[in-house]
């Protein structure tokens, strides 16, 4: 197997890493509770999408 012949610098190697960085997805507000949510998924908290009730949610006591 081919091994490298000179050592890599630091500036290259994290140039190479720039693109290694995790994101904080986004999240958007549900308009019916308005709790925070992932856009385009039903919320978790009271079942709604798109303003009808997708999902029935168990009430937590």
């Amino acid at each position: 197997m081919p091994n490298p012949k000179r050592r890599h610098s630091k500036a290259r190697r994290d140039r190479r890493r720039t693109h290694d960085a995790l994101e904080a997805m986004s999240a958007s507000t549900c308009p019916n509770c308005q709790t925070p949510k992932l856009p385009h998924r039903v919320c978790p908290s009271c079942g709604f999408y798109r303003g009808k009730l997708a999902v029935r949610v168990a009430a937590t006591a």
